[in-house]
This record gives C-alpha cells, structure tokens and sequence, in this order.
C-alpha cells in the first residue's frame, strides 16, 4: 500500500479499469449522482494548544523533538459533526429535530453513473470539508447524460451557475426557504430526487458494512490510497454483478 501512496497508482488503477469497462459495453450513462460520507479514522488525543497548531499547519513544537510521536500523528484528519433526523412517531405528532453527531476522519467524496452505478469520480478530504465544493471534482466529464442529482449541500449559486456553463442539468435537491414552509410542489420534486439519490448512498453503506471502511494509517495521502482502493474494490464488485446479470441461468 505504501508503493501504492508513494506512486499515486491508485488514479492510474482507476482509470485503466474505466477504460476496460467502456469496452466491456458499461459506458457512463444516464447522468451522475453526487454525495459524500465520511470514512473514520482513530481519534486523536491532542491538547487544545497542539490541536490550534495543527488548525494553523503547524508542527506543535513538543512533537518536533518527538520524531516517534510525530509519526504517530495525523495532522491531516479532522472533525465535524455529522447531521441526523430524529423519526417522528406513527401519528406525526412528535417534531424532527436534528441530531448532531461528532465523527474525526476523512471524507470520499464520490459520482455514480445512474445507468449502471459504477463510481466514476471521487476525491478525498479531511471530513471538516464542506461537500458542495467538491461538485466540479467528482464529476465524470465522459458521462453521456448531462443530470446531476445531489443533495441540499451541493446546492449554491456558484455550483449552478458552474453546471449551466458546462452543459449540465441541475437536478439537485432545493433547500427549504427561510421563515416559511417548503411549498407541495418543491417537497415532491425532492421526494423524486431522493429516490434517485439512494443509489449513491447504497455504495456508501456497502463499503462500510461489507468492507468495514476504515482509515488506521497517518495522513490524507495514504488515506486517500486506502479509500481509492476501496473505491475500485467496490467497482470491481459492481462488474461481477453486471457480468453475473448477463450469464444466462
């Protein structure tokens, strides 16, 4: 794996692999879906002064006399806290509220074709990263179709205007307007996206439930080689799938 990082072979494993599934007749198609999850990492036990250095891209001093424990350090991971809604009981009567989760790590930011749901472009990031700027990274210019569904995060005035200059078509999720409620209309058409959203967060929940993902090395580079590998895992394990659809019974 160290090969791999020291390298950069993964992008270059993931991108023979592309080409190989173009030939294979699984070209990118029906436009792409966007989102992205965080992948944790062990958390790390620093001091509030080691924690404003580290915030600042700095080395605390104590760990630069320290090599051992600097090796052991990863300066590159952070926290956030992830958001999750509370399930209102059967009659409706108790209010969602947000609950707030803290996670340390990093994030896989990541595209799927919606025609055949292979990840076509992903980038990772300390998990503080706000995913709505990762939109032009992640997206697959090869895609035949020109839809982009994604969820509210991604969904800003800069981004749109991105997208429309690029010959996209923003499908992506509408916030709720501040003071007021979401009109019927808005609610249905963010019904329809999340249907279609699902598919990219079904990957997610795959590399976390079948390949336990989970980041125990030192620093975004490697972390990076870790959830690539991941990544292409998860492509390799779509194609057996297609491939096994088309043998006859």
């Amino acid at each position: 794996r160290e090969h791999l990082t020291q390298a950069r072979a993964v992008e270059n494993l993931f991108a023979r692999f592309d080409k190989h599934l173009s030939k294979a007749g699984y070209l990118a198609m029906g436009g792409q879906i966007v989102d992205a999850t965080i992948v944790a990492a062990p958390k790390q036990r620093n001091t509030d002064a080691e924690k404003a250095d580290i915030k600042a891209g700095k080395v605390p001093d104590e760990w630069k006399n320290r090599p051992g424990k600097l090796r052991q350090k990863d300066r590159d991971a952070r926290w956030t806290v992830k958001f999750s809604k509370a399930k209102a009981d059967e009659e409706g009567k108790t209010k969602q509220r947000d609950i707030a989760v803290p996670a340390f790590g990093y994030k896989n930011h990541a595209s799927i074709d919606r025609r055949h749901g292979f990840i076509r472009g992903w980038n990772v990031t300390n998990a503080s990263a706000y995913d709505g700027a990762q939109l032009r990274n992640v997206l697959d210019k090869n895609n035949t179709g020109s839809t982009v569904w994604a969820d509210t995060a991604y969904r800003s005035k800069k981004n749109e205007a991105w997208l429309e200059k690029h010959g996209y078509f923003s499908d992506i999720h509408h916030k709720k307007p501040k003071g007021r409620p979401m009109s019927e209309a808005m609610a249905r058409a963010n019904g329809r996206r999340s249907k279609i959203r699902a598919f990219v967060e079904h990957v997610f929940a795959q590399q976390k439930a079948r390949m336990g993902l989970f980041v125990r090395t030192i620093g975004i580079a490697r972390a990076r080689t870790k959830i690539g590998m991941a990544n292409l895992a998860y492509k390799l394990t779509r194609y057996v799938w297609h491939q096994g659809r088309s043998v006859p019974a």
